[in-house]
């Protein structure tokens, strides 16, 4: 992929968590001079052994994104901001929304604040999610669908979505928003299944554990590879006519979480498939059936999927066989 990273200063925010830290040691590579923010907060997916590979080749900044003084300082110079910083926890968003609100929201209003005293021309790319639709009416799901999230969490990054737009149109902030469905892959938390079922089912089969699937297992999720999320987030950056817009990220394919659950035993060679009811917490907050309607972004910016479903699962059980001690105890 030809990219204009080279000798490129970039902000990660969250850039100690799995998309975060999978980005720096891509830029890394391409060339960039790469600064990460992260308030390494309980249970969200901070670690740094994430960046082992990269850790003498980035700058680390342990501060929060609702800190004006540290984004202040941190937005200075930089050509790019990748703002992945946000609560993630879907089941702690409802526990705790005054909490999810002030990180999610507050945290992007500093950001862009920041930017627009102290670096008004860096270009914003934001890391929403695919849960700002909600239920999905139809599928695939297109940037034109209704969004009425039915989760607190989807809600603030919605907002947050919202903010990034609404600066890029008054004030000028070049920003763009990506849209992106349940990602997976290499240096994702594994401690809870909170967040991130996919590799919650790649732990289970590598401790050769049962595979929790809730109800029947026939609700279709989108899941996407890390490493095609990557190349849609640089090609959406230097892209630079498609600022201004959003667009969804996602395989554009669904499968059931049955169907995956025994993809990953198949693959794996060892854990088991176990279906369980769906807690009232969890029931509260499953939007159904999503796959992502991805012309859009394939139109414009030009990125499409790259990674079978197959190859990448087994890239990740492969990197957690090797690395998982530093995620969880065997």
């Amino acid at each position: 992929m030809k990219t204009s990273f080279e000798n490129a200063n970039v902000l990660i925010t969250g850039g100690l968590g799995f998309i975060g830290s999978n980005l720096a040691i891509r830029l890394v590579k391409l060339g960039a001079q790469v600064t990460l923010v992260d308030n390494m907060l309980p249970r969200q997916g901070g670690n740094l052994f994430n960046i082992e590979p990269i850790k003498d080749n980035v700058h680390i900044n342990f501060s929060d994104i609702r800190n004006e003084l540290s984004m202040n300082y941190l937005v200075q110079g930089k050509d790019y901001i990748f703002h992945l910083a946000g609560q993630v926890n879907h089941v702690d968003s409802m526990r705790n929304p005054i909490k999810d609100l002030d990180i999610n929201c507050k945290g992007t209003l500093v950001l862009l604040e920041a930017c627009h005293h102290h670096n008004p021309d860096a270009r914003i790319i934001f890391a929403g999610t695919r849960g700002e639709y909600g239920k999905s009416v139809h599928i695939p799901v297109g940037e034109d669908h209704p969004t009425d999230p039915v989760g607190i969490y989807a809600i603030t990054n919605l907002t947050a979505e919202k903010m990034v737009l609404v600066y890029h149109r008054v004030k000028k902030l070049r920003g763009i928003c990506l849209r992106i469905t349940n990602t997976f892959g290499p240096r994702h938390q594994m401690m809870h299944d909170e967040y991130g079922v996919f590799n919650w089912f790649v732990r289970k089969a590598i401790d050769n554990d049962g595979i929790p699937v809730f109800g029947d297992g026939s609700i279709l999720r989108d899941f996407l590879f890390i490493e095609d999320l990557l190349d849609a987030l640089l090609l959406s950056a230097t892209t630079h006519t498609a600022y201004g817009e959003v667009y969804n990220v996602g395989s554009g394919q669904g499968i059931s979480f049955k169907e995956l659950a025994e993809k990953i035993v198949a693959i794996a060679g060892t854990g088991r498939v176990e279906f369980v009811p769906f807690t009232q917490e969890r029931k509260e907050v499953e939007p159904g059936d999503y796959v992502a309607d991805i012309r859009k972004i394939k139109n414009v910016i030009g990125w499409a999927p790259k990674t079978s479903l197959d190859e990448g699962i087994l890239r990740t059980i492969n990197f957690y066989r090797r690395y998982g001690e530093h995620y969880w105890k065997k």
